[in-house]
């Protein structure tokens, strides 16, 4: 792999000025770690705009405009990438402060694995933080030693190493595996243990030790035996003793329960060819000459791992000392891909069309849809809760911060208005103002992955309706946008219950009831709570001369006896043709249609026998209705629409509309009845105003000689600008 090209060379002699002085947190000279990490970043993927990013990294933060003279001296590709990874780093490093002060140690991990997915758009991003991340472990191990924990200043290195080294178990890690990057996931690994658990580590680092001229005496035998033999089969093979990974070893003996001795890769050997059919080539000789262990056999060729690894993996056990020794047999592309994973698919033109695991990757576009696979696989396999992530690639999220860097995760195109709602309804529902990066924005201004973002709201008031309009772009969550409606669909239940509570209040006056409680009143009316009562009679929905009944004494009502006598006889139905309604068993009986519900066919209906004014009619879903019918069953009378002899009848119906009130509303909605042939015999207007406009109440009563025409008629009307519903009274 290429190290000192030109242009890490000229990024190296611009970077030492800016940052020959300078020291990381860890405690490592800048200069240093950019020397260690372009070497690890050669290794990775040999680009040498990767490498002069490792120098470039740390002096962005002495340049006034970073991005514009990095472009001028290295190219764009450079530029974009030292600025993103820089900035990356200075968010994990707030938001690892903000979660050890709130003591967020879960969170932490979940914030910095989110933000390394919303800059993992460009793969070298986090290549290049896997690169950094292995540099500052390499600087710790080589001052392990050193550290005086008796200084306060070393213990706190101390805890920053051990956090480091946490955080790299959990993410950096798992990340390297899922790419496919063996030696750094190894390798990570290794020096995270080392500083989590220093003790478990020496002891297998000590049990390694004891028997390592033993076991690399006897590994190297074997190693030049079965190289020769492989040769005498006409088999071209690199045999190589494979390294020993000491996390791993303590993996496998807490895992299985095993002791030291039990552990198979403790002693290991790779078997490098040029093609598949040479690997199971070698397989056979391998299995012909030592013991296989199959249930330890694995097939990794036939069916690779979800991260593209393919190779043969078998344990066999020497016939001489009856001890296991592991062996890995793979081509030398394969061992290509196993070191280098997501960054070895440059090289899949020499692999043919198919990549690795049938992945076709035969251009930068499908390349990079491996490697974006690669990162949601990451995702989908350490997250520590349900995945806030779209695996489709096709819906992108963006992560800001709030200025204690705690990370907000809002859809792409998201405004400082999305993020209010995000931290809070109530924040959302005051927000008048927003700050990015300290600069005074536009409300619909646009935010992107890794601004910070503050928002500046009023002691009260609530949201604009404009934030609803989609075309002024004030909101792109869908999650903020129902939290914008809920609360105008709120102001507009307060406001009918304030309307009916008035009406209520009003009627107790002239009743004096006004010492009646309202809770009770409700209660004994049938409803839950007096809010549901007051809402009831604001909709219309509920007469008050019920309220007024409910206050009539008892002896205001006939005794039973001096009902009018019916006879309930299922053979005789008669019609009263000026209401056309039929009362069973019953001739000539005068009905009068309820004013409160006005039933119109084909309604269900239902009659009550009243004090001189005959059988009062009324649509069976009325609450005046069902409230009379519960106190008197007794009379309640059976009857039904029938047809007039003379003419076909009309009848008055209430249509109640809601709407924001505006100029021309009124006639847009009388337009509809007319196009519709209805006759419109009344109308009554209200119109409330509210801190966001008017809302106006409106009650169309029209004639019709059947309902369900109006069915249709009032869903042309709930069409109309403006109009939140439409229904019968």
């Amino acid at each position: 792999m290429p190290f000192n090209t030109e242009l890490t060379t000229r990024a190296r002699d611009f970077a030492s000025v800016l940052i020959a002085d300078i020291r990381l947190a860890s405690g490592e000279a800048a200069l240093e770690h950019a020397i260690g990490a372009a070497a690890i970043a050669a290794d990775l993927d040999g680009s040498e705009e990767l490498q002069a990013a490792c120098y470039l990294l740390y002096a962005v933060d002495s340049l006034n405009k970073p991005l514009e003279v990095l472009t001028k001296n290295f190219g764009e590709g450079v530029a974009r990438l030292t600025v993103e990874t820089r900035q990356l780093i200075d968010l994990q490093d707030r938001s690892r402060t903000a979660a050890g002060l709130a003591g967020g140690v879960q969170s932490q991990t979940e914030n910095i694995r989110k933000m390394l997915l919303a800059f993992g758009r460009d793969l070298r991003v986090v290549l290049l933080r896997l690169a950094s991340r292995l540099q500052t472990l390499r600087f710790y191990a080589a001052n392990f030693s050193k550290t005086n924990t008796g200084d306060a200043r070393q213990a706190a290195l101390v805890l920053a190493r051990h956090s480091i080294a946490r955080e790299t178990l959990d993410i950096f890690a798992p990340l390297a595996n899922r790419l496919g990057l063996s030696q750094i996931k190894w390798e990570l690994e290794d020096l995270s243990f080392r500083f989590l658990e220093p003790a478990e580590y020496k002891e297998i680092a000590r049990l390694l030790l004891d028997k390592r001229a033993e076991r690399s005496a006897k590994i190297e035998l074997l190693r030049t035996q079965l190289q020769t033999e492989l040769a005498v089969q006409k088999i071209t093979a690199t045999v190589e003793a494979r390294p020993k990974h000491i996390y791993s070893i303590a993996r496998k003996m807490r895992g299985k329960n095993l002791p030291f001795e039990r552990v198979f890769d403790v002693r290991a050997m790779r078997v490098l060819v040029d093609s598949i059919e040479d690997c199971y080539a070698a397989l056979a000789h391998i299995h012909s000459r030592f013991a296989p262990i199959t249930e330890e056999f694995d097939d990794y060729i036939a069916k690779p791992k979800s991260n593209g690894y393919q190779s043969l993996h078998t344990v066999v056990v020497d016939p001489e000392d009856i001890k296991p020794i592991e062996v890995q047999i793979r081509t030398y592309l394969m061992h290509e891909h196993a070191e280098q994973g997501v960054a070895a698919h440059w090289a899949y033109k020499e692999a043919g069309a198919k990549g690795y695991s049938g992945v076709q990757a035969s251009g930068d576009y499908d390349r990079k849809i491996v490697m974006l696979r690669a990162l949601f696989d990451w995702e989908r396999e350490v997250a520590t809760s349900e995945s806030r992530l779209d695996t489709s690639l096709l819906q992108d999220r963006i992560y800001v911060l709030t200025p204690e860097a705690a990370i907000i995760d809002l859809p792409q195109g998201a405004t400082p208005v999305d993020f209010a709602y995000q931290l809070h309804s109530t924040i959302g529902h005051r927000c008048r103002g927003a700050t990015v990066d300290g600069v005074l924005v536009p409300l619909n201004t646009k935010l992107q992955s890794g601004q910070t973002v503050a928002i500046t709201t009023t002691k009260e008031g609530g949201p604009s309706r404009d934030w609803l309009n989609p075309e002024l772009g004030f909101m792109a969550s869908s999650r903020g946008r129902a939290k914008v409606r809920a609360w105008f669909n709120a102001q507009v239940l307060d406001e009918t219950i304030a309307r009916g509570r008035e009406a209520v209040e009003k009627l107790l006056q002239r009743e004096g009831k006004t010492a009646t409680k309202l809770e009770d009143l409700a209660d004994a009316l049938g409803f839950k709570s007096s809010d549901d009562l007051f809402e009831s009679v604001g909709k219309d929905e509920f007469s008050l001369k019920t309220i007024e009944t409910h206050f009539k004494p008892a002896t205001d009502l006939l005794p039973p006896d001096e009902f009018l006598i019916y006879k309930k006889s299922k053979a005789k139905k008669h019609s009263n043709d000026k209401s056309g309604v039929l009362v069973v068993g019953v001739d000539s009986l005068m009905t009068t249609l309820s004013k409160c519900c006005k039933p119109a066919p084909p309604d269900a209906i239902g009659g009550f026998v009243t004090r001189g004014k005959g059988v009062s009619i009324h649509r069976a879903d009325c609450s005046n209705f069902v409230q009379i019918a519960a106190r008197s069953s007794d009379r309640v009378i059976d009857v039904s629409w029938g047809h007039s002899k003379v003419s076909q009848p009309v009848y008055p119906v209430d249509v109640s509309v809601q709407a924001a009130d505006r100029n021309g509303l009124l006639r847009d909605i009388s337009e509809v009845f007319s196009a519709s042939k209805i006759n419109v015999i009344g109308v009554q207007t209200q119109s409330v105003k509210g801190s966001e406009g008017s809302t106006a109440w409106m009650t169309f009563t029209a004639e019709v000689s059947d309902t369900s025409k109006l069915t249709s008629v009032m869903a042309t009307i709930r069409t109309v600008a403006g109009v939140r519903s439409c229904r019968r009274r």
